[in-house]
């Protein structure tokens, strides 16, 4: 990277797409996992189904089966009943011209029945069965394969494995599933004033926020990252420390050391052991994030304020570790109205704390945090959502529409 890009501030939309043709050039292998336990993983590979949904024609209600040619059109028919067909196995049992069987959801239908009569509106008397004038042919009946038939692609690489797939893979008799590697992700936060919570604090010093609220959003993605301990400001205890990290962990996340202040040697470590990809984007809060890569890992350094860290992974963060994996399915964004007015004074892209909620219409509406300063942590854990502000400065009125981001 040259001088001047180095020091050249891009917007939002470049620096995701960067991180998009980075990632995608270091996508992650794929393994197989059982499918009970592949809730939240991102698909490796289109899924067929090798059999049909359903695999037979079955009874989607208690009821009785019959056959709709042997009912009066205009007047109420009696049929006698000739048995019994459960769910489980299926007695192969057929139907003679004015016979019924007493059948349960999900049985199979017996050999010659089209329409099963609900129980509820029936009358059953002496082993027969009155049946009301009007039931509609093929009511009540689930055919094989109306769902799913055989060679059909039903799941598609790059999905995320929701509970409804996870279980219509599971009604294919699939019981194992190829899924995207999940990224190792090293966390580091940086700063001489850091302390642990549960210590004492002297003058000066403040509690390591960044790194519990990190590993959170992380976990929250179902990863299991690791938490390194706190990097001194020591460019050469940094330097040992991150080299160790980028040769064994896929991503290497770091919080604060990323501006260009004397104790700021994150970039400088990164030009000088890889590769940076950018550094500086036109954004608030979150302005001097950094990204690049050395030894197997691509590395995401993080602003130092609380609020910049939770709102830079949000946008940025999400975005590279979704990428590794080939997430092909974007993140949920809405739009809602603005619930008060609001005057953008910066020229940066904005990323407000809001809660959301619903007007007297019924439509989303978006109420912005007065208390938007990046070490402002209170505000951010009242909020729900990030309210997106495009570039420029401009007021916004009450009841515009912005996008939002769910935090």
């Amino acid at each position: 990277m040259n001088h001047d890009a180095f020091h050249t501030r891009i917007a939002l939309g470049e620096a995701l797409q960067i991180i998009r043709d980075v990632a995608a050039s270091r996508r992650l292998d794929s393994e197989r996992v059982a499918t009970s336990r592949a809730d939240g993983r991102v698909l490796a590979a289109d899924v067929v189904a090798t059999v049909p949904l359903p695999a037979f024609d079955n009874s989607a209600m208690d009821g009785f089966a019959l056959r709709h040619g042997d009912l009066l059109p205009d007047a109420e028919t009696v049929l006698r009943l000739a048995g019994d067909q459960f769910a489980g196995p299926d007695l192969g049992l057929a139907l003679a011209a004015g016979e019924c069987i007493r059948i349960t959801t999900g049985a199979p239908m017996p050999a010659g029945a089209d329409t099963v009569l609900i129980r509820e509106n029936a009358a059953v008397a002496d082993g027969r069965v009155s049946v009301p004038a009007g039931l509609r042919a093929g009511a009540n009946v689930r055919l094989r394969a109306e769902d799913v038939a055989e060679g059909d692609r039903v799941l598609f690489a790059g999905q995320v494995l929701t509970p409804a797939r996870v279980g219509l893979a599971a009604s294919l008799g699939i019981d194992r599933l190829p899924v995207s590697t999940r990224p190792t992700v090293a966390v580091f936060a940086s700063g001489d004033e850091l302390v642990e919570p549960g210590l004492p604090l002297a003058p000066g010093q403040v509690y390591n926020s960044n790194r519990d609220q990190l590993m959170a959003q992380l976990r929250q993605l179902g990863l299991e990252p690791v938490a390194w301990p706190t990097l001194p400001d020591d460019p050469e205890r940094i330097h040992a420390v991150l080299d160790d990290a980028v040769g064994n962990f896929d991503v290497v996340l770091t919080c604060g050391g990323v501006s260009a202040g004397e104790k700021d040697h994150l970039p400088r470590w990164l030009q000088a052991r890889g590769r940076i990809h950018f550094w500086k984007v036109r954004m608030r809060p979150g302005m001097p994030v950094l990204f690049g890569e050395a030894g197997r890992a691509l590395v995401l350094g993080l602003p130092g304020n609380p609020v910049s860290v939770l709102a830079t992974f949000t946008v940025l963060g999400r975005e590279l570790l979704d990428a590794l994996q080939g997430r092909g399915e974007p993140r949920v964004r809405w739009r809602a109205r603005l619930a008060a007015p609001w005057h953008k004074r910066h020229e940066r892209l904005e990323l407000l704390r809001g809660q959301l909620g619903q007007g007297a219409d019924a439509f989303l509406e978006v109420q912005p945090n007065p208390a938007d300063g990046s070490h402002r942590l209170r505000a951010a854990a009242g909020s729900d959502v990030l309210i997106v502000l495009d570039e420029g400065v401009r007021a916004y009125a009450a009841g515009e529409v912005v996008q939002v981001l769910p935090l």
